[in-house]
């Protein structure tokens, strides 16, 4: 047995050894085959606009995998809309920042910069101060939707101080930067910036002047300030020259500095945004990075085929950086990505307990509103009641061109009511038609001074409800009309020119209307808009 013990192993250890011998030695072994390197991901398929309608001078910020932007809403209340996003490209509104103006304020909502820093989340805004100038102020929440506190103004300087920003610097210290409003007065329109306390509610230390409107693009004013940093270096994406208005000229330019506080040099090839066939007057935006960092610049424009009456839209394109280091954007080609063709139609038919998000009113006018059984009950403010357009109600048009029909239940509606559907600029200039007693009349307002262009007996109105409609072409062209249940439409007067109607930094919106009596009020059971 033993003998075969021994025999055994032998074998086994001659196996062992033969197959090792055979074995092919390191030097012989082929080196794996490297992974072909990651494609980067695709960009996003834009079209444009992502935010059709008046959404000037919009802030983005990523919070988790949603987006988060809000947008200037200047007279209109309330004040500064809360928007949200999964993909950058549809979006939802979901509230605002302030219900109420806050107390210091009196006008001018202007600029909300979305910041998040350190888990904490802001908002800085511009609004002028009772009795004084332009303020950049700011607000704090426990999370993004809100509610925010207002903290009320960080600076008001004597010429204006507007688009306020935050940035840590390279020693981690929290500064404001922001734009003193000199061009308000033929001044030029420096970027100062200023240490803050650590929770960001008031300024310390001295202020310093970073950037100057000092090259001919950029005219009369630099403005818009945002600030990120990116491989060791600060950069600034800034506006400059006209925002607003038929005669703008707006663009997008951008800086760069190693420190905050100096050293700051503007890109050779400014502006990297201007016009192009589809978009006018670009700028006042912000840098957002996806979760597959990539870089996005939200901006407003003006649409050429709405030109200013729809106002600045909310617009997206991807920024890549060259070799150089500086951003370019759409190859400085001007806005970016498709073109939107048509803008989703919208439609109430006040369904819910409360008004849904979007519906606006002009800043200290808000009218008195109800929903009960599929209607809104419209009512001017007491101190308003006798204007026939004391109660208003508006939405921000899609596109320059559309159809707007509200529908009005005229059942129990008090004598001495004129209700009805405007295209609406502000509470001095607007066009409209409404339901006066046994008439419909056209009426117009420019400056104040209100008239009735045309009157027609009401139609036949069976059930009580009475459809009225406005036609919008080219964004100032209105034509109104009447009908009952089941009727044929009707004109109400000849299409009105309404290019008067715009406010300098606003679109024309689409409004009902209340008012003409103290105890008026008017039921409304719909407002469709239309875009064509």
């Amino acid at each position: 047995m033993r003998a075969r013990r021994v025999f055994l192993s032998a074998a086994l250890f001659s196996l062992t050894l033969l197959a090792a011998l055979s074995a092919p030695s390191c030097s012989d072994e082929k080196p794996p085959v490297p992974s072909p390197p990651e494609e980067p991901p695709p960009p996003l398929q834009i079209t444009n606009p992502i935010l059709p309608g008046d959404f000037p001078d919009p802030s983005v910020i990523r919070v988790g995998d949603e987006y988060w932007a809000s947008a200037t809403s200047s007279e209109w209340a309330p004040h500064f809309p809360l928007l949200k996003s999964k993909d950058l490209l549809q979006w939802e509104w979901v509230g605002s920042i302030f219900q109420t103006p806050p107390e210091w304020s009196e006008a001018n909502y202007w600029a909300p910069e979305l910041v998040v820093d350190k888990g904490r989340f802001f908002v800085l805004y511009t609004a002028k101060k009772k009795g004084g100038p332009l303020c950049v102020a700011v607000a704090s929440a426990p999370q993004v939707s809100g509610p925010y506190t207002d903290h009320g103004p960080l600076v008001c300087q004597e010429l204006g101080s507007i688009d306020g920003a935050f940035i840590r610097d390279e020693n981690d210290k929290l500064f404001l930067v922001w734009k003193e409003d000199g061009n308000s007065k033929g001044l030029p329109t420096p970027f100062w910036a200023q240490p803050m306390s650590e929770d960001g509610t008031q300024l310390t230390g001295e202020k310093k002047a970073i950037l100057l409107n000092d090259v001919p693009w950029e005219g009369q004013l630099i403005e818009g300030p945002h600030l990120i940093k990116r491989n060791d270096w600060y950069y600034v994406f800034y506006a400059g020259a006209g925002c607003c208005g038929k005669g703008c000229n707006y663009g997008v330019g951008v800086a760069r500095s190693k420190k905050l506080l100096d050293g700051w040099e503007k890109n050779p090839l400014n502006p990297i945004m201007k016009n192009n066939e589809s978009f006018k007057c670009p700028g006042h935006g912000s840098v957002v990075t996806d979760s597959l960092n990539r870089d996005y610049f939200l901006y407003h424009a003006y649409r050429v085929t709405d030109s200013v009456y729809a106002g600045r839209q909310g617009v997206l394109d991807v920024i890549t950086w060259g070799e150089d280091g500086w951003p370019v954007i759409n190859a400085r080609k001007g806005v970016g990505g498709q073109v939107l063709a048509k803008p989703a139609a919208w439609s109430d038919h006040f369904l819910s307990e409360t008004l849904v998000q979007g519906w606006q009113w002009p800043n200290t006018r808000k009218p008195i509103t109800s929903i009960a059984a599929g209607m809104l009950t419209l009512a001017p403010p007491a101190d308003r009641a006798e204007d026939v357009i004391g109660g208003v109600l508006a939405r921000s048009s899609p596109s320059g061109s559309y159809t707007a029909i509200a529908t009005l239940d005229t059942n129990g509606m008090p004598a001495g009511t004129v209700a009805g559907l405007s295209a609406f600029g502000d509470p001095e200039n607007a066009i409209g038609v409404a339901l006066n007693g046994s008439k419909v009349d056209l009426w117009r307002r420019r400056g104040n001074n209100h008239e009735t262009l045309a009157s027609l007996d009401a139609p036949a109105m069976p059930g009580g409800k009475l459809h009225l409609r406005v036609t919008a072409r080219t964004g100032h062209m209105f034509q109104f009309a009447m009908r009952g249940d089941g009727a044929p439409w009707t004109n109400v007067g000849g299409e009105q020119n309404g290019d008067y109607l715009p406010p300098w930094d606003r679109a024309v919106r689409v409004a009902l209307t209340a008012g003409g009596v103290a105890g008026a009020s008017a039921r409304f059971d719909s407002l469709l808009i239309t875009p064509e």
